[in-house]
């Protein structure tokens, strides 16, 4: 039985539809590559609050803005 948890930042509005797109692409993909049963596959997408998200050591929005100063 695969399990995946998909970590994503709460931000950008990210709708059901398209939570459901990334479900069935997993599970596909894993049907696919690893002949893995979808119908026990389980998928689990989590949205992070920003503040809790790091990057290189940094909190997520000052990790962007030294990127965006590399750039």
């Amino acid at each position: 039985m695969p399990y995946v948890n998909i970590k994503i930042t709460r931000e950008g509005n990210v709708t059901p539809e398209q939570k459901a797109r990334l479900i069935s692409g997993v599970t596909s993909l894993l049907a696919d590559v690893l002949h893995k049963n979808p119908a026990t596959t389980v998928v689990v997408i989590d949205e992070v609050p920003l503040e809790n998200w790091g990057l290189g050591g940094d909190p997520i929005l000052i990790a962007r803005e030294k990127r965006a100063k590399k750039q």
